[in-house]
C-alpha cells in the first residue's frame, strides 16, 4: 500500500495531466521539471508529491494504451 494523496494533489494532478498528458513521462526527475514549468508550487515537498502522482498516472496511462 502507498501513501494516500490529498484531494488537492489529486485535483491539481488530474488538471495538469489533462492539459499536458503527452509531456509527462514515467521518469520522476523529468516530471519534477515539468511540474515546475506548468504550475506554481509553494514547496519542494508539494512539487515532489505532485510529480510522483503524475508519474504513477503516466505509468497507468501507458499500460492501458490510451
Amino acid at each position: 500500500m502507498g501513501r494516500i494523496k490529498t484531494q488537492q494533489i489529486k485535483s491539481k494532478g488530474n488538471d495538469l495531466f489533462a492539459l499536458h498528458a503527452k509531456e509527462y513521462t514515467t521518469d520522476f526527475n523529468v516530471n519534477k521539471q515539468k511540474v515546475m514549468g506548468h504550475a506554481q508550487v509553494r514547496s519542494k515537498k508539494l512539487r515532489n508529491v505532485l510529480a510522483g502522482f503524475l508519474t504513477r498516472k503516466a505509468k497507468r496511462h501507458k499500460e492501458l494504451g490510451e
